[in-house]
C-alpha cells in the first residue's frame, strides 16, 4: 500500500448565474489555495481548457506561479496541461520557472485534450492529439531531466504524469515511463505491462488523479444545493465536445432531481456526495490496490456556495486526509 498525498483541483470557473468580478474571483481562489495549505493539503492542482463561456482556467502554469509565491509547502501540479496544443519547449521553460519559484514543488501532468474548437483555435490536428501528447512527454523528459534548460529546474527529475484513461492509455503512459494520472486500480495491469515494454523498472509505477467526491456531514442537503452547479459543470464539458463553448441553458427541475439521485448513489458514475466514513472505505480500497501517489478532489464545483466549499475542505483535509495517511 502506498502513502498518497491528498490535494485539491482548481479550474477557476466564473459561471454567469453566480458570476463575480474576475479580479475578485482570482484573488479569492488564491486565498483558498493558501487556506488549503494551512489546513494540511499536500498538493494543489490546476487544470486547463479554452473558450469556455464561464472562463475556465486557460493557463495552469501561470496560476501555479502565483500559487508558488503564496505558499511554502504544498506540491503544485497540472492535472492536466493540454500538451498537444503547445510547443514542448514553451512548456519546459515555464515548468522549470515554476519549479524554481516553488523551490522544487512542481508535478507536471499533461494530457491530449478532446475539444475540437480548442484544436482549431491553436491550429492543431485533433486526430494527432495522442501522438502529440506522447511526443511532448519525450521532449519534456529531455528538457527537464537532462539539464538542457537555463535556468534548470530545482528537481533533478520533475515528476511527469500523463492524464490518459482506459487500458490503452495506461499502457502508453507505462511505455513512456511516467506516472499515470488515473487512480483506477483496474488500469494497474496494463500500466505495468507498458512499463515492462518500455524497459522501465516495475517499482517506478506511480498512479494518482481526481477523486470525484464532495464530502459533507449531510449528503442529501449538500447534493440538492450542489445540483445546479454540477449540472453546469457536466453540460459545459459535454458541450465542449460538440460546440464552441456557448452558454449552457439552466437545467430543468427534473434534470436536477436526477442529478441528486446520481450524486447520492454509492454506485453512481460522476460526482458523488459522501460522508467521511464512506470516503475512507472507498479510498482505502483504492490505496490498497494500486501504487497511488496523489489523490485530489475538486476544490469547488462551478462556483458552488462558499459554505459547502469550506465544509468540503474541512472534512477532506481535516478528517479524511489524516485517516488515509494513518492507514
Amino acid at each position: 500500500m502506498s502513502r498518497a498525498r491528498i490535494g485539491l483541483l482548481f479550474d477557476v470557473r466564473n459561471p454567469v448565474p453566480w458570476a463575480r468580478p474576475w479580479p475578485e474571483l482570482l484573488a479569492g481562489t488564491l486565498d483558498l489555495v493558501v487556506e488549503a495549505e494551512r489546513q494540511g493539503a499536500d498538493a494543489i492542482w490546476a487544470t486547463e481548457h479554452h473558450g469556455f463561456e464561464d472562463g475556465y482556467l486557460s493557463q495552469p502554469l501561470t496560476f501555479l506561479a502565483a500559487a508558488a509565491a503564496r505558499t511554502s509547502r504544498v506540491r503544485l501540479g497540472t492535472g492536466v496541461l493540454l500538451a498537444a496544443l503547445r510547443h514542448p519547449r514553451h512548456v519546459s521553460e515555464q515548468a522549470a520557472l515554476v519549479d524554481n519559484l516553488s523551490d522544487g514543488r512542481l508535478e507536471l501532468g499533461v494530457g491530449a485534450g478532446y475539444a475540437p474548437t480548442e484544436f482549431a483555435t491553436f491550429g492543431r490536428d485533433l486526430g494527432r492529439r495522442m501522438s502529440l501528447a506522447d511526443q511532448s512527454i519525450r521532449d519534456l523528459r529531455s528538457d527537464l531531466w537532462d539539464g538542457r534548460l537555463r535556468p534548470p529546474p530545482v528537481q533533478a527529475r520533475v515528476p511527469l504524469w500523463l492524464g490518459y484513461q482506459g487500458p490503452q492509455g495506461a499502457r502508453r503512459a507505462g511505455r513512456l515511463g511516467v506516472g499515470l494520472l488515473s487512480p483506477d486500480p483496474r488500469l494497474l495491469a496494463p500500466y505495468r505491462e507498458g512499463l515492462a515494454e518500455g524497459g522501465h523498472p516495475a517499482d517506478t509505477a506511480a498512479m494518482g488523479g481526481l477523486v470525484p467526491l464532495v464530502l459533507s456531514s449531510d449528503p442529501e442537503r449538500t447534493a440538492r444545493r450542489l445540483a445546479p452547479h454540477y449540472a453546469h459543470q457536466t453540460r459545459t464539458y459535454a458541450g465542449a465536445r460538440h460546440s464552441g463553448g456557448e452558454p449552457v441553458p439552466p437545467a430543468s427541475p427534473e434534470d436536477l432531481d436526477a442529478l441528486v439521485t446520481t450524486m447520492l448513489d454509492p454506485s453512481g458514475r460522476g460526482l458523488r456526495v459522501v460522508t467521511v466514513d464512506a470516503a475512507v472505505r472507498e479510498l482505502g480500497a483504492v490505496l490498497d490496490a494500486a501504487p497511488i501517489r496523489h489523490l485530489y478532489f475538486w476544490a469547488t464545483v462551478a462556483a458552488m456556495p462558499e459554505d459547502l466549499v469550506h465544509e468540503h475542505l474541512a472534512l477532506t483535509l481535516g478528517r479524511l486526509a489524516p485517516r488515509l495517511r494513518a492507514r
